[in-house]
């Protein structure tokens, strides 16, 4: 379970279990408040991978050009 403990300016410091970790204020809904038990869903973007390696793929040729 994930509880939003408190918030320190941008950051909602979260408990989960016996472990306290700090998430970005933004990344929640706007109606969020302490005490709020939330949900996290993390997925793969997998186009936009595909994407960042093309890009280093070219940035590593450019460096690597003979």
């Amino acid at each position: 379970m994930l509880i939003i403990d408190r918030f320190e300016g941008e950051w909602a410091v979260i408990e989960f279990g016996d472990k306290i970790f700090d998430i970005p204020r933004a990344l929640l809904p706007k109606e969020a408040r302490e005490g709020d038990v939330i949900q996290i869903s993390i997925s793969i973007d997998n186009h936009a991978t595909r994407d960042r390696e093309e890009a280093v793929r070219k940035l590593t040729e450019e460096l690597f050009e003979e």
